[in-house]
């Protein structure tokens, strides 16, 4: 069979069942989101132990949490909400919306989180009555395929259409562009490489950019609850997320003390010009970050750089000065190796801030560790990324928590900075199309252009 009739069989097969299942009530849509969160959620230790031995990726523990806490998070937020039908009654600009599925959507997941990133994408999907077809990196393709057989074990189960949610067998990067192609949407996750084919596939696309996380502490913060959470933030899984912070900016004077609580929690402090050069040098071999290290434990990465370390290393700290465009190790890592910086003004913390986001990550996130509400703001407004998480851990917060704000997603869009037609996080709203009633507004006096133009 050739690859494009391989992949209209999958889109033929999720149009049937997505007009199958654009005829549910909103109270059977929710059932079937709800459990096929629920199961990746009750299987997220048998998943996770597949994920780390087939990827050689991430942490068996953290895994577990990011399974159970994603599909969590994501139902606690999608229960109760109105997506079928009229979802909303402006009554004061007399106008109704309706949200009307887009259809089938192609989702292409990375090999760093072959079972959460699907089950999120999926859960979103049909909340919005669409179908979906999972795509997932060839490196970790069994994982996402028991994934989405769980999910689909639970469609049978209720008597909805299985074919609601989809995983390609044979992944390709072929067979991925043409699922992109020819879906009526599309949602990548991963590298540069895979988000720029799905803006050049010709679809309604959302993606995303690269992350570099930058975690700046102020005077006022308190010192040891921000480097707890900097550390586990950075040792999450590994460091393979995009949200892991990538470096921590403490005030001059508060450096060694953030050096030795750091090695309290674990952290081996790389300080002389020799190991900083070594570290460099393995880390990116002709500037590109070595797949070697990618997700490893601490230890390796040392022993790849040529380092000897305490076996219980959780994590590298890095001396460096320089930032930005002139120092490699201010890019996104994607490992446990973290810079550590010094400042003397916050103008000037928020500067090494700046120029490593826009060396790297511009528009993604940040981590601010502060109680000063005008320093908070002045980065908020001078550094160009779509989510600030304040006092928080950045790789847990950024993507969504139950005590913040921000929606529980997979995919956290960068916005026109990072090349994104997305700048929040991916939601069931961005997957619907919205029609909208207008009626005359009771009472609504026109002004005369007198008035409009009046000062």
């Amino acid at each position: 069979m050739e690859a494009r009739e391989y992949v209209q069989a999958f889109v033929d097969r999720g149009h049937a069942a997505q007009q199958i299942f654009e005829k549910y009530t909103q109270e059977q849509v929710d059932t079937v989101v709800r459990a096929i969160g629920k199961v990746i959620y009750d299987n997220a230790e048998e998943l996770a132990r597949m994920a780390v031995e087939e990827s050689g990726m991430g942490k068996y523990e953290d895994k577990i949490a990011k399974n159970r806490n994603k599909t969590r998070n994501c139902w606690y937020k999608l229960k109760g909400v109105k997506s079928r039908g009229i979802i909303n009654y402006i009554e004061e600009e007399g106008l109704v919306e309706i949200a009307k599925p887009i259809g089938v959507i192609a989702a292409l997941c990375p090999t760093t989180n072959p079972t959460m990133t699907p089950a999120q994408n999926a859960m979103i999907a049909l909340k919005g009555g669409n179908a979906i077809i999972v795509c997932p990196h060839p490196r970790s393709k069994d994982t996402t395929i028991k994934s989405v057989a769980y999910m689909r074990s639970e469609l049978e189960r209720l008597g909805a259409p299985v074919d609601l949610i989809q995983v390609v067998d044979n992944p390709t990067m072929e067979i991925s562009g043409l699922a992109m192609a020819m879906c009526d949407t599309c949602v990548a996750t991963g590298g540069p490489g895979v988000v720029k084919a799905a803006y050049s596939s010709g679809r309604p696309a959302f993606g995303v950019g690269a992350g570099n996380i930058q975690a700046l502490i102020d005077r006022d913060a308190d010192l040891d609850a921000a480097v707890s959470m900097i550390v586990k933030g950075r040792c999450n899984d590994n460091g393979v997320l995009c949200t892991c912070e990538q470096s921590a900016i403490c005030p001059s004077e508060w450096y060694d003390e953030m050096v030795e609580k750091m090695r309290k929690l674990g952290v081996y402090y790389v300080e002389s010009d020799e190991d900083v050069a070594k570290v460099r040098e393995n880390l990116f071999p002709g500037g590109v970050i070595n797949k070697k290290a990618i997700g490893r434990p601490a230890t390796e990465i040392a022993a790849l750089c040529g380092l000897t370390v305490p076996e219980d290393t959780k994590m590298l700290l890095v001396r460096v000065e320089k930032y930005g465009e002139d120092e490699i190790l201010a890019k996104e890592k994607l490992c446990v190796v973290q810079c550590a910086y010094k400042y003397d003004t916050w103008e000037e913390g928020v500067e090494i801030a700046y120029q490593n986001i826009m060396n790297e990550g511009t528009g993604h996130s940040m981590a601010i560790h502060s109680n000063n509400k005008a320093h908070i703001e002045y980065v908020a407004v001078k550094i160009p990324v779509s989510r600030f998480v304040v006092n928080q851990v950045g790789s847990s917060g950024i993507g969504g928590a139950l005590d913040n704000g921000l929606l529980p997603t997979a995919t956290l869009g960068t916005g026109s900075w990072g090349g994104n037609s997305l700048s929040g996080n991916l939601w069931w709203n961005h997957l619907v199309n919205i029609s909208r009633l207008a009626y005359i507004i009771p009472g609504k006096k026109v002004p005369t252009d007198e008035e409009i133009w009046a000062d």
